[in-house]
């Protein structure tokens, strides 16, 4: 036999199974600490007394244990017992044990109730503050805390269904249980507006309701027809559009009887939705439901839109949130990544791309904390006028920006991102819903119009805002400019209405930035966001931007 031509050794083979250069979860951090923008946006926003707050509530949200929670109501989402065994309608919705978690941490802090519970100087931006937060864990249980949120100036226009309701929507606990209000301390509420014919059209809603009576809380009726989009179907109660005798009216529809029957609301099935999946989303049919009045007949629209308003508002918060944890996701794994030799956070390309994505972060939290500091002194006229049009204005902006950043953030993780094991993929799949619920992107622009046309008042008070920023910067002057002369030339023009809405938002957000007094960031926002290229996509920053001082303001390592 002939011998080899070499010496036979064993060969030492790698373990196929050794994992390096892979990401650990980011997790048992503190997101408030960590995030410099929104600590020094809750200063300006004028609550900084709730900054050891704050603290404390950034520790809970980025530990492992709640994490953990967001992942696990999205991956057990809640299913729908319509029947018991015996063929009795329960209409019941059950939901992972971790939803739960996540509603009781979020309505035991007051996220439902601080502002109304304990107004205060900064109260709703130390609340916003704390939302954006919880936001980062998980979207879906945020819907009924908004809604809860939400219903208490609406209610307000009903004195005896508030003396009745308030207590039990104020209290910071959480019942679950699939009992009658009356025996429970804490409740949540819902909303039903959208129907099958009529999405954001609501004055086309054919639901009737027909005056029963009265009793010691308000006129009582029973509401006959259907809802095509009510969220959170287990909310004690919603604030429901039908048709009275005088028109469109606003309700509010208990699932419980006073007397302790069930009501006549049946779930006929959940959405099959493709985001926001750990809430429960239903159609429903009102079976003579029972229901008291909240303000007149008639004049159901203006009886709600302070509620939609104040959900709007929760929007800009929820997407803002998506896009601060996609920044912290890709900054975390662009630091433990190796690719060709280095890190990932040492790549020029990557820094470029973090660093935009960082700024698209920066002015969305900047509107959103400016239009809480409004609401906490929107005792001032100017300040009500701002928030008219500031609402519809960053409803639609930040929520539009938020599925192409989410995508970016994801792409920042290679395959990974698209796993549903990593945070990303779930941020993709929510990220439209903001932009779409409350009123999608035409409803926000034309709202903007509207606000402009039917109150001079709204112009003044925006353009004051924009001018504080001016004088520092030409580029952001002359967009100024730009949009004083847009605003004297398409007030009534609906077929600019988003071009319109676009440049408000970039200019707002702009100068908001500017008054921050950091000029590392609002010197590269307003190159990259209102300089001569409007068609880039993220990591197109010009050159001599302070990509270093933006990546750090968003480094959950800090």
């Amino acid at each position: 036999m002939s011998q080899p031509p070499f010496p036979c050794a064993p060969v030492a083979f790698p373990d196929p199974h050794e994992v390096f250069n892979q990401t650990p979860p980011l997790q048992d951090f503190n997101a408030f600490d960590c995030d410099v923008a929104l600590n020094e946006g809750v200063v300006r926003a004028g609550a900084g007394a709730a900054l050891g707050q704050l603290k404390e509530y950034g520790a809970r949200t980025g530990s492992a244990e709640v994490t953990r929670w967001g992942f696990e109501a999205n991956a057990f989402p809640p299913r729908l017992s319509s029947h018991d065994r015996n063929g009795r309608r329960i209409d019941l919705v059950l939901y992972h044990e971790s939803y739960h978690r996540l509603m009781a941490m979020a309505l035991t802090a007051g996220l439902h109730s601080a502002p109304w519970a304990g107004p205060r100087v900064g109260a709703h931006a130390a609340r916003a503050a704390m939302v954006y937060l919880q936001a980062q864990v998980d979207a879906g249980h945020g819907c009924p805390l908004t809604m809860t949120f939400a219903a208490v100036p609406t209610l307000k226009l009903a004195p005896e269904l508030a003396l009745e309701w308030l207590p039990r929507i104020l209290a910071n606990a959480y019942d679950p249980r699939n009992v009658p209000y009356s025996e429970k301390a804490a409740v949540t509420i819902g909303m039903g507006m959208t129907e099958k014919q009529g999405g954001s059209d609501v004055r086309a809603n054919t639901t009737r309701a027909i005056r029963t009576g009265s009793d010691d809380c308000a006129d009582t009726y029973e509401l006959v027809g259907h809802k095509w989009f009510t969220s959170a179907p287990m909310c004690d109660a919603f604030l429901m559009l039908a048709q009275a005798r005088g028109g469109l009216t606003c309700f509010l529809v208990p699932r419980w009887r006073p007397d302790g029957r069930k009501n006549g609301i049946e779930l006929q099935r959940l959405k099959p939705k493709m985001g926001n999946v750990s809430n429960a989303s239903s159609e429903i049919e009102l079976a003579h439901a029972f229901a008291w009045r909240v303000g007149d007949e008639g004049r159901g629209v203006r009886t709600i839109i302070e509620m939609v308003a104040m959900t709007r508002f929760d929007c800009m918060l929820g997407s803002a949130a998506s896009q601060r944890q996609g920044v912290a996701q890709a900054i975390h794994h662009a630091s433990h990544r190796k690719a060709f030799g280095r890190q990932l956070i040492h790549q020029p390309l990557m820094r470029n791309v973090l660093a935009d994505l960082q700024l698209e972060v920066e002015g969305s939290l900047a509107l959103a904390l400016r239009m809480a500091r409004a609401l906490d002194t929107r005792e001032s006229e100017s300040e009500r006028h701002l928030l008219r049009i500031g609402l519809p204005v960053g409803k639609y902006w930040i929520c539009k920006r938020s599925p192409q950043h989410a995508y970016e953030a994801m792409e920042c993780l290679g395959g990974n991102g698209v796993i549903e094991e990593f945070i990303t993929a779930r941020l993709y799949r929510d990220a439209p819903i903001n932009a779409i619920w409350e009123g999608s992107g035409n409803i926000q622009a034309l709202d903007v119009l509207r606000a402009l046309g039917k109150t001079p008042e709204v112009k003044v008070a925006w353009l004051a805002e924009l001018d504080k920023g001016l004088g520092t910067n030409a580029t952001l002057d002359a967009a100024v400019e730009r949009v004083k002369a847009g605003l004297g030339a398409n007030d009534e023009h609906e077929f600019s209405a988003r071009d319109l809405a676009d440049q408000l938002a970039l200019t707002i957000q702009a100068s908001l930035l500017v008054q921050a007094g950091n000029e590392a960031v609002a010197d590269a926002f307003i190159a990259s966001r209102l300089g001569a290229r409007n068609d880039r996509s993220y990591g197109s920053l010009p050159r001599g931007v302070d990509v270093d001082a933006i990546i750090a303001r968003g480094d959950p390592r800090a």
